[in-house]
């Protein structure tokens, strides 16, 4: 039944800071947590409803029934007042997630706020403190199995570092000033997981495959990575501004997936590799979980000779769906499993490539340049 008080919370929704969702920022939110006070989206409900109806009470605006009382409050609140007072305190490290963002960063965002109420109290969050330690289930570097790992984040030190065995030497110890995470991507298929990408001493990538059981857990570690990297950073760019320098934190990949590639000869063949674009840097591997890509490039700028075309040059075998990266070095040939994902690959690499690099990005090219070299035939 659709009453008056239904057409008064559904006017509500419309007032600007109600037309998105109070979580996720997607438009046209068509729930609400009355007792809140808040507009929600299909999805953001949903998780509400996962808290528990002492904690958030949920109502779809149209088609369940309000009372005045809820009605009113609503009008009282709303998402401006509501994240006034439960963001309050959101540490400039920490990721705030939107619609397009996994169940397990949005889960633990929506719980930090209303359950926790995390941002709202004094109380300093423990993804702060410069130190954190602690077992996370790592993937073996050969072996697909996962195994536990004790890892020690240290922001003093500007270290990440994993124990096999905690009577020896590290494993591994990262600069973490050097490393980017990109939190559960899909192919991991585990919901509160990431992927930690570095350079190491010889100039290779090398990633880093873990996950936690607890998302409460997982988010903790990322959004404590997050906050070393910034507060390093604020160290070394002194008159940067924070918000100029949360942009150089931990970045998903641009885009991932398989493609087929072929060398520079005629009779070379094509083979199927798991690639990944990782901001400037392309790389491919035999698997999706490589610890190592087989190889990668630097993607410079379109000043510089970079382009990429749809299709391949007269000579080149066909495999359809086939696109052409052109860089100063050589050109590359690729080929798609449909023409969806061909145009998807043109786009990301297009994004990076129109956009001029960063000092940082300069560095870096520098690196791979001098102890990689470029793309093989393999």
């Amino acid at each position: 039944m659709f009453d008056a008080n239904n057409r008064g919370v559904l006017e509500l929704s419309r007032r600007p800071g109600n037309d998105i969702c109070a979580d996720c920022s997607s438009r046209d939110p068509e729930w609400a947590s009355y007792n809140i006070g808040i507009f929600l989206c299909a999805r953001c409900a949903e998780m509400h409803r996962g808290m528990g109806s002492h904690i958030s009470k949920v109502k779809h605006i149209r088609h369940d029934r309000w009372e005045e009382s809820q009605v009113q409050r609503m009008c009282e609140i709303g998402n401006s007042v509501a994240k006034a007072k439960y963001e309050k305190r959101v540490p400039p490290c920490y990721r705030i997630p939107n619609e397009m963002d996994c169940d397990a960063l949005l889960e633990e965002w929506i719980c930090a706020k209303y359950q926790r109420e995390e941002f709202y109290r004094m109380e300093r969050q423990p993804f702060m403190a410069g130190h954190t330690e602690g077992y996370l289930m790592k993937r073996g570097k050969e072996d697909p199995r996962y195994y536990p790992r004790k890892f020690v984040l240290s922001e003093a030190n500007d270290t990440l570092k994993y124990y096999v065995d905690e009577k020896k030497d590290p494993k591994s110890s990262i600069k973490v000033s050097e490393i980017n995470v990109s939190f559960a991507p899909p192919k991991m298929e585990k919901k509160s997981s990431f992927q930690i990408s570095f350079v190491n001493s010889a100039g290779l990538t090398r990633h880093l495959f873990v996950y936690h059981d607890d998302p409460q857990t997982a988010v903790n570690w990322y959004n404590a990575i997050r906050c070393t990297k910034l507060h390093r950073l604020q160290i070394t760019y002194p008159t940067v501004s924070q918000a100029q320098l949360v942009n150089l934190l931990t970045k998903d990949f641009i885009h991932e997936g398989w493609l087929w590639k072929t060398g520079p000869r005629p009779t070379d063949a094509y083979r199927k590799r798991w690639f990944t674009l990782d901001q400037r840097k392309l790389m491919y591997h035999e698997e999706p979980l490589s610890a190592h890509p087989k190889n990668e490039v630097f993607l410079g700028h379109v000043m510089e000779g970079y382009a990429i075309r749809v299709g391949v040059p007269a000579g080149v075998r066909d495999q359809k769906y086939s696109f052409t990266l052109w860089t100063p070095e050589r050109w590359f040939y690729f080929s798609a499993e449909a023409a969806v994902d061909r145009d998807a690959w043109i786009q990301a690499i297009s994004s990076v490539i129109e956009t001029p690099p960063t000092p940082q990005e300069v560095s870096m090219a520098a690196r791979m340049v001098r102890k990689r070299g470029i793309f093989s035939s393999r």
